[in-house]
């Protein structure tokens, strides 16, 4: 049954039938074929999204949304760029802290790559920067989004296997500083072997005027960290504040955005959320029937029949994620494989916030990762460009990531030290 249920896996995804449709079907026929009754396929379509923190991911989409389009986002932009200043590769190195603190408030990798695409395309052109650099720059940025917290990812990972979702937030701050400071390196190299002048001086009034401009954005990430650290809301209330405070901002403080304008952003994150808890319902039918089938205890059986050590598990799973990550979305991926790949990294020592960073980390690498990353057809849509020019500018990050993914990976205190001391 269960070779079956994988061959028609792949086949129903080469044909294009979307994911949640291939998890349902799929756990259907097996569930008929089996003679279980209907009721554990409705119990298990609603029981895996009847859980609270699945109510932040509308609340942060929709702040992120509204941030894009009400001129907090710009606004962020000029600030880290006044901060930067004359360094090497300067408006590169806006880009990357850019993509950190946006993806600090939306923890969306698409719409970080939409919101900052936008912006910054034309200005790293004009200042020398090759095309190839900057398409793979944006378009690799936008993964930072899914390791910085608050991340839908990780709020995904938690409801499959109940992780501390304070802890996993906790625990992304410094694996997503260390990707953007791979990054960052490489931009800098590039920057003086090409000869790309940072464009600009360090000036005084200016910072004093981006400060003064930013002022209400950086409210922001406060509200959201301040609340859930300092015991005042859980993630859920935090995203639902800082929405609302997003649309004050933009509406009445910097009126950058229209009713309409809100509005229309309500609707994209309806259509997002909705399309979101259809796999998450979907996949947590078949996820029971895996474990109904005792798959995960038989691929622990099977991993410890080949005596691997622990690092090597731990490389086998990061190459599985890495090449899940090429052909599927990283929600699809968290529902399905979180459960299945857990008890392997628990059977090989690995702590859970750890290996939930680790499963992050390398999904982020999976949303610019061809031939399906989704971040190269959201570029490839807003610059109108090549996919062979996208994936070609991407090499020299993705070689930063996996780089970064290694450190993560081996180096256990670099997501664990932040909880440890915060949260004992």
């Amino acid at each position: 049954m269960l070779t079956a249920i994988a061959i028609g896996a792949f086949a129903l995804l080469f044909i294009g039938v979307p994911m949640w449709l291939i998890f349902l079907v799929l756990a259907l026929f097996a569930l008929i074929v089996q003679g279980v009754s209907m009721e554990v396929a409705v119990q298990g379509l609603t029981g895996t999204i009847n859980n609270l923190v699945l109510l932040s991911v509308p609340g942060f989409i929709f702040a992120g949304g509204i941030m894009a389009r009400g001129g907090m986002a710009a606004r962020l932009i000029n600030w880290i760029a006044a901060l930067v200043g004359r360094v090497p590769g300067g408006l590169a190195l806006t880009t990357i802290s850019a993509a950190e603190l946006f993806g600090a408030i939306s923890g969306s990798s698409a719409a970080t790559v939409a919101a900052l695409g936008r912006i910054l395309h034309s200005g790293l052109l004009k200042q020398g920067y090759d095309e190839r650099f900057v398409l793979g720059l944006l378009t690799s940025s936008g993964a930072i989004a899914i390791i910085i917290p608050p991340s839908i990812t990780m709020i995904l990972f938690s409801v499959m296997t109940n992780a501390s979702v304070g802890k996993l937030f906790l625990a992304g701050f410094i694996p997503g500083l260390l990707v953007g400071f791979c990054a960052a390196i490489y931009c800098v190299w590039y920057a003086i072997r090409h000869g790309v002048s940072a464009g600009r001086e360090w000036d005084l009034a200016e910072i004093g005027r981006t400060t003064r401009d930013v002022f209400w954005t950086l409210g922001a990430p406060l509200i959201i960290f301040g609340g859930i650290y300092g015991g005042f809301t859980t993630p859920t209330e935090a995203s639902m504040i800082v929405s609302v405070y997003a649309v004050v901002v933009s509406l009445m403080i910097y009126r950058e955005i229209t009713l309409a304008g809100v509005w229309d952003v309500l609707m994209e994150t309806a259509d997002l959320t909705a399309k979101l808890f259809v796999i998450v319902a979907a996949a947590g039918v078949f996820s029971w029937y895996l474990a109904a089938e005792a798959v995960p205890q038989t691929i622990v059986s099977a991993i410890e029949g080949l005596n691997l050590a622990p690092w090597m598990i731990l490389l086998v799973i990061n190459v599985v994620l890495l090449i899940v990550g090429m052909f599927m979305d990283p929600n699809s991926a968290v529902v399905l494989l979180a459960p299945l790949l857990w008890p392997i990294a628990q059977h090989a020592g690995v702590d859970l916030i750890h290996f939930g960073i680790i499963f992050t980390v390398n999904l982020a690498i999976g949303m610019f990762t061809p031939p399906f990353g989704l971040n190269l057809f959201v570029a490839g849509s807003l610059f109108r460009a090549r996919s062979t020019d996208i994936v070609a500018g991407l090499m020299p990050f993705f070689v930063t990531y996996l780089v970064a993914l290694a450190l993560i990976t081996y180096i256990p205190a670099l997501s664990l030290w932040l909880p440890s001391v915060l949260m004992k």
